[in-house]
This record gives structure tokens, C-alpha cells and sequence, in this order.
């Protein structure tokens, strides 16, 4: 039997210390911040990301790994182990996912890199997926297939607190953002797949947390109602500098879904939150293989 690594990247919101729990290898995404080059957990926490963020002089922007960080990880991690499941962000929201498809055609079928579309608390999942797999026996091929087979299995859905950050991206005009800040409008967006899209408009967070309550159920009781009914779903929170709220809405959910395991609660990824901003709330429901 094969001796298979599962390894992620910080979009997964598991952090370092979590990686060694777990026995899986992270791989940190990088940032620049005013021209300076920052790595998510390794040089850069969750702290000073928020408050750098805040400075609206500050240009801050994603990137991906360069070629020789995710190939360096690669080579130190097949020392001890045999094969790799590369579980990256969605191919939809990054190139990363691309250039590390294309650099595991050198390494002779020993890296499996999955895109199964997913990023935050659903690529969290994946990820504990791959390992239960991988302790099962399971091969990297195999392991890849089965997270391809199941990568549609999940929705997600993210309420922001301002606009603020959309506009600074270049993700919303000047004055669509003016209009939304007038109205106080808190835009819901969801991600299916590959893609962030608006979902609904709402003034207020508990309009939010009901909007986001409402999805989850509709998703539950159509899309995935076989697997619900199975008791292979299960809930997540996530957030962006908002722990209290996010683990209030955590218990609302609970007692929302009574029937369903509400498995954890993380912060965000670093690349999702600087285009939305602190003070979001995500929920997500996801198959739990």
C-alpha cells in the first residue's frame, strides 16, 4: 500500500499548527501589501492582515505560490512519502490550481492534483476527506477521483458587511458602491462551483443570517436531499474578523438543522477576505465523505 500526503493551501483556512495535528502539509498563499511580499500564517496572521487591510491607502492584492514553493514542497514531502493529492482553491477563483496541474506532469504520476472547485470551509472539507481516504487505503488516484466525483456537493454562501472592499478591488463602481452604502444595502453572494456571484440584496444581518438560512435549506431539501437524508451533509460557519458573530449564527444553524452535523467554525481565507472586508458571515453546507 502507498504511503499518500495530502497537501492544501492556506485558501483552505487551515492554518500551520492545524496541518501538524493533522499530519497534512499547508502551503501559505502569498500577498503584497504596498509592494511587499507577505506569506498567510507564515508572515502574516490574521491580525496584521485586518489592520494593514484598514488602511485605505494600502494597496493590497493576491497571488499565487511561485513554481518553486509548490515544487520544493513537493520534493521535501515525496522524501518520505510515495505519492501527493494536491487539493488547491478553485480553478474558477485562481491560477494556482492551473500551474500546479501543469508542473505534476513532471513528477511521473506521483502528484494528483484535484480541482474540485471548492475554497474556505468546503476545502476544508475536501481535505479532511482526502486524509480519511488516504488512512483508508485509498490511492492518490482514487482519492482524486472520489473528490471530483463529489466536488459539486456543497454551496456556500457570504453576507457582507460593506462594500467598501468590493470597490477598492475594482469588483464594483464608485457609484454602485455610494447607492449600496446610502441604502445600506449588505449584498449575500454564494459560491457554486468555480465562481463568486451575487446572490441577494438585504439591509440588515439578521436579514442576512435568515437570507443564508433560507439557501442552505432550500439546498438541502432539493440538490442534496438524498444525501441529507442520509446523514452525509454537514454544516460550517466562517468569517472575517467576526469570531462572536459567526459563533452565534453557529448555534442558530444548529438549532436551524437539528439533524445535521455543524462541524466547525474558521476565519476565512486570506484571498477571499481582501475583496469583501471584515465583519462577513459565510455558511456552507457540504457531503462529509
Amino acid at each position: 500500500m502507498s504511503k499518500t500526503a495530502i497537501i492544501t493551501d492556506s485558501n483552505s483556512g487551515i492554518t500551520q499548527s492545524e496541518a501538524k495535528d493533522l499530519g497534512i502539509f499547508v502551503l501559505p498563499m502569498p500577498f503584497l501589501i504596498d509592494g511587499e511580499e507577505y506569506f498567510e500564517d507564515i508572515s502574516l496572521n490574521q491580525e496584521g492582515f485586518y489592520e494593514k487591510l484598514r488602511d485605505d491607502n494600502a494597496q493590497v492584492s493576491t497571488s499565487q505560490p511561485s513554481v518553486g514553493n509548490v515544487t520544493d514542497l513537493w520534493d521535501e514531502v515525496l522524501k518520505t512519502y510515495d505519492e501527493v493529492v494536491h487539493i488547491p482553491m478553485s480553478s474558477g477563483l485562481s491560477e494556482s490550481c492551473h500551474t500546479a496541474e501543469g508542473l505534476a506532469k513532471n513528477y511521473e504520476g506521483k502528484v494528483h492534483v484535484v480541482d474540485n472547485q471548492r475554497i474556505s470551509i468546503t476545502q476544508k472539507q475536501s481535505v479532511l476527506d482526502a486524509l480519511k481516504l488516504a488512512k483508508e487505503g485509498k490511492s492518490g488516484a482514487e482519492i482524486k477521483q472520489i473528490l471530483l466525483d463529489t466536488k459539486f456537493d456543497s454551496s456556500i454562501y457570504i453576507s457582507l458587511d460593506t462594500l467598501r472592499y468590493l470597490k477598492k478591488g475594482g469588483r464594483l463602481t464608485p457609484a454602485a458602491a455610494l447607492i449600496g452604502t446610502i441604502l445600506r444595502i449588505k449584498p449575500v453572494l454564494q459560491i457554486q462551483g468555480e465562481k463568486l456571484d451575487a446572490f441577494k440584496k438585504v439591509h440588515t444581518l439578521k436579514q442576512a443570517k435568515e437570507t443564508i438560512t433560507n439557501a442552505l435549506r432550500h439546498d438541502l431539501n432539493t440538490r442534496f436531499k438524498d444525501l441529507a437524508e442520509r446523514g452525509e451533509m454537514a454544516i460550517m460557519v466562517a468569517h472575517t474578523a467576526n469570531e462572536q458573530e459567526a459563533q452565534i449564527f453557529l448555534k442558530e444553524l444548529q438549532e436551524a438543522f437539528p439533524d445535521l452535523k455543524c462541524t466547525f467554525c474558521d476565519p476565512l481565507s486570506l484571498s477571499v477576505s481582501c475583496h469583501i472586508g471584515p465583519g462577513a458571515l459565510a455558511a456552507a453546507c457540504a457531503r462529509v465523505l
